[in-house]
Formats: C-alpha cells, structure tokens, sequence
C-alpha cells in the first residue's frame, strides 16, 4: 500500500496522462484510493490509450515508433562549480563525477541508466541527466493483443509542462527531491520532439481526458495498459 499525500506546495502542478511503469516493469492494475478530497479541483483523471493510439496521425506514429523514445527519469542540477575551475579541468572532473555518479544510481535501479550532462531548463543549473534505455511508445495489451499508446510523454515533456506552468503558474521546489524529480522525453537516438509534435500529442491526449471528482473512500482501479491517468491542479490538502 502506498499513500500519496499531495503537498498545498503542490497545488498548481498538473500532473500529466501516464501510465505506471519503472524501466522495463509495469503492473497489470493499478488501484487509486481517496483518503482525502481537496477542497476544490484535485480530480483524478483518466485516458482511454487505445483511443489515443487511433487517433494519433500515421506519420506521427510511424516516426515515434521507428525511432522509439527514451526518457529522462531524473536531474541532479548540483554542478555549477564545476564550471568555475580552470578550464583545463573540465573534462577530466567531469569524466569522474559522472562515472561516480553512474555507479551509485545504478546500483539502486534495475534498469541501466546513461548519465549525460547538461543544463537545467529551470535555472540553467549544470545538471546530470539520468536517461532510461531505448522503448516504443505502442506496446500490445498483454491479455487483448490490442495496441495502445504506452507513453508517458504528456506527463515526461519538459515543454509540455512549461506551457502548463503559463496556464496555473511555475512550480513550488519545496525540497531538494522536487529538483531531481524532473523528466523529459526525446527520441531513442536522444533527438528532441518537434514542437509540432508535441502540440499534436498534447491535443490528442487532451480530447480523450476524463475527469473523476473522488471523495473519501472511493477507489478507482485501471486496466494499466489500457488506461492513463493524471491529477487536476487543487486547492486545499489532497
């Protein structure tokens, strides 16, 4: 059983269409359980991936597919000073702290993650970037065979979740794991999505959202394969 409490820090987050999985793994079902309503908006929501799969263009999903797509799962924008030594240092520093870094994350993950530097579209941090392999976006029900987008893009996407920041305002960091909690999404080969790309996805995902207003004691359970899910921005404890 694992209980989320969602911090009033947290209020103004959008939490994109996704569906549960770590690396390679995802469960079959997923439960959802109300302990504690907001005191408005904070609805849970939920998206119909076989539908989104029929209504993406063909051109679309031939290119995500074909290239797949691979996931950031984490920032740590702790490096700075490393850009303040002297120049010939760099490289050599650099090489250390990411092989270091590389080992330990590794160790508590069972999947491999390639740590790629960077700067933080947040505050231009430098930043090491945790990258989960290679994946497709369609995956074939386990039980139906029936293919269903299996993407966690609408939730991933840094400039999906800039555009959102425009509409309910730029995120709270509240504590140093809401820094490292940030994600993106870019093609296998690590190219970015076009920006028309994204509109589509976002659009699409969008048309087929639902929003369940849950109060103390319901539950909701999923089909994880079949269904995405999300949360509304809230005001109140949740």
């Amino acid at each position: 059983v694992y209980e989320a409490v969602n911090k009033e820090s947290r209020k103004n987050f959008f939490i994109g269409m996704h569906n549960e999985f770590v690396g390679t793994r995802a469960p079959a079902a997923a439960a959802f359980c109300c302990f504690q309503a907001a005191t408005t908006g904070g609805e849970f929501i939920v998206a119909d991936g076989r539908r989104i799969f029929r209504d993406l263009p063909e051109p679309i999903l031939k290119d995500l597919y074909n290239r797949q797509i691979r996931y950031s799962v984490m920032e740590l924008p702790f490096f700075n000073w490393i850009d303040n030594l002297p120049g010939f240092l760099h490289n050599s520093v650099q090489d250390v702290v990411r092989g270091v870094v590389s080992a330990a994350v590794n160790q508590k993950v069972d999947f491999d993650v390639d740590m790629q530097w960077g700067y933080s579209d947040y505050d231009n941090a430098k930043m090491l970037q945790a990258r989960a392999p290679r994946q497709p976006p369609i995956v074939p029900h386990p039980v139906t065979q029936e293919p269903t987008w299996f993407c966690n893009v609408h939730s991933h996407s840094s400039v999906l979740r800039h555009q959102r920041e425009k509409i309910y305002g730029e995120e709270r960091f509240e504590d140093g794991a809401s820094r490292i909690n940030k994600s993106d999404m870019f093609f296998g080969d690590d190219g970015p999505l076009p920006a028309a790309t994204l509109q589509v996805l976002d659009e699409i995902t969008q048309k087929h959202m639902k929003y369940v207003k849950m109060s103390e004691g319901d539950v909701v359970l999923l089909d994880n394969y079949k269904t995405m899910h999300g949360r509304n921005v809230f005001d109140g404890k949740r």
